[in-house]
């Protein structure tokens, strides 16, 4: 049988490896390992896999006595070179003959953003407790939705996830677990263990129906808090399931058609400017919940009957139409449409061009047109509002940057306005729906 050296010989060194679990700050730490370890197969016959897991494929198998080609650790299995290839076995079958391991595959999060907040909660609306800049690697114990729950200074924080970028170099990276999920021990006795593998030492046990803390998952390892001490137990002795959801408004709404993406914006009654905006997404047939923000209306809040000039926005459900901004597209697949010094919204009732975006100069085609080129249009998009044009019904009706009042439009921070823009999908049909709460049994 050919004999596998271990990297490129087993005198070589290795000069860093990624520190073991998920969501480590810096990625790789720069911690050294020998290479002078080998690798041998304690199994009869071993399958080797095309992934980390007994899901993937069978790519061929090795046999006792084997030494392999380590490339690095996925919770309890090895990223092997396999006849030229990559491939997977379980560390299970598995003796190293030393106390060094090849680096774990994880995956690192690094700021985008100039200046991030972090958040008390998962949402615009909770309070910054401080902030992150561009580089920083965070330290992620979960998502939910668009939002990271991060380690920060010893607290817990919330950033958003369309600031941060998730990477990482191998095939299988590590995800953050949904938050909504239940992880119970089906084990009558389960060992906790101080690695993600049946060679590493037990450090307590969990027992049947116990309810787990889980951080992690990688392998066929879950990575758990243990009595204030991070371990870890088998997946296979642990069962994940989803919690009850709570019952989303939007899935009392019988208008919707095939819309399955919707931004609802609620205020409490007709006469606030204070709004609520929330964005929802079907999954699989199920909506869920993706954003939650704070946002403004007109000067005198939602308008009962709509018109030009009376600084009210207009309740009822509509299409989304173009995105724009003055700046280049900041991702979103709507169409986008810059803007320039020239460009005009037209609010004159009377003029053939009324609600439509024209260019100066106006040439007599209308006495009275609204300035595209302000701050609060540096992103935003088109409500498809009063389409028909009727004259005096209201116009240039959008939904943009702002955090006071509009007149006559819905309005949101920026980082909310570009979140938003990104997650948009014309072939998901997305509509928005502006109501008072109390009128929303109208859906």
């Amino acid at each position: 049988m050919k004999k596998l050296m271990v990297g490129m010989a087993l005198t070589a060194t290795l000069a860093t490896a990624v520190t073991p679990g998920f969501g480590s700050i810096g990625g790789n730490q720069g911690k050294a390992y020998a290479a002078t370890v080998t690798y041998k197969v304690t199994a009869s016959k071993l399958n080797v896999r095309s992934g980390a897991g007994t899901t993937y494929g069978i790519i061929g198998s090795v046999v006792k006595g084997q030494t392999l080609s380590v490339m690095s650790k996925s919770g309890s299995w090895y990223k092997i070179n396999y006849n030229g290839r990559t491939g997977y076995v379980s560390s299970n079958y598995v003796q190293a003959s030393g106390t060094a391991t090849p680096p774990a595959e994880s995956t690192t999060y690094t700021v985008t953003a100039s200046t991030l907040n972090v958040r008390s909660g998962a949402g615009t609306n909770y309070a910054a407790i401080g902030s992150v800049t561009k580089g920083q690697k965070l330290s992620v114990v979960s998502k939910s939705g668009s939002w990271y729950k991060i380690n920060y200074n010893g607290r817990t924080g919330y950033v958003s996830s369309d600031y941060v970028q998730a990477s990482g170099t191998t095939t299988a990276p590590t995800t953050p677990p949904a938050e909504s999920i239940t992880y119970t021990v089906t084990a009558s006795t389960l060992n906790v263990r101080s690695g993600a593998g049946t060679s590493y030492a037990a450090i307590g046990s969990v027992t049947k129906g116990q309810k787990l803390s889980v951080v992690s998952k990688s392998g066929d390892w879950y990575k758990i808090n243990y009595n204030g001490r991070t371990g870890y137990v088998s997946s296979d002795y642990v069962q994940a399931s989803a919690t009850a959801s709570p019952k989303l408004v939007v899935d009392s709404f019988k208008t919707l058609g095939n819309a399955q993406q919707v931004i609802l914006v609620t205020a409490d009654n007709y006469d606030t400017k204070s709004a609520k905006i929330q964005t929802f997404e079907k999954v699989d047939g199920k909506w869920k919940q993706v954003l939650t923000a704070n946002g403004v209306l007109g000067q005198k809040g939602f308008a009962l009957s709509k018109k030009e000039g009376d600084m009210e926005s207009p309740t009822g459900k509509y299409t989304i139409g173009t995105a724009f901004g003055r700046y280049a597209n900041p991702g979103t697949k709507l169409p986008y449409r810059k803007i320039t010094a020239n460009d005009v919204w037209v609010d004159d009732s009377k003029s053939s061009l009324y609600n439509t975006w024209q260019q100066k100069p106006a040439n007599g085609r209308w006495t009275s047109a609204e300035n595209m080129d302000i701050p609060a249009y540096d992103y935003g998009f088109v409500i498809n509002y009063n389409e028909s044009r009727t004259p005096g019904k209201g116009s240039a009706i959008f939904f943009h940057v702002g955090t006071n009042y509009t007149a006559g439009c819905t309005a949101t921070s920026k980082e909310q306005v570009v979140s938003i823009l990104k997650w948009l999908n014309p072939e998901k049909n997305p509509v928005i729906i502006q109501s008072p709460v109390s009128e929303l049994d109208k859906y």
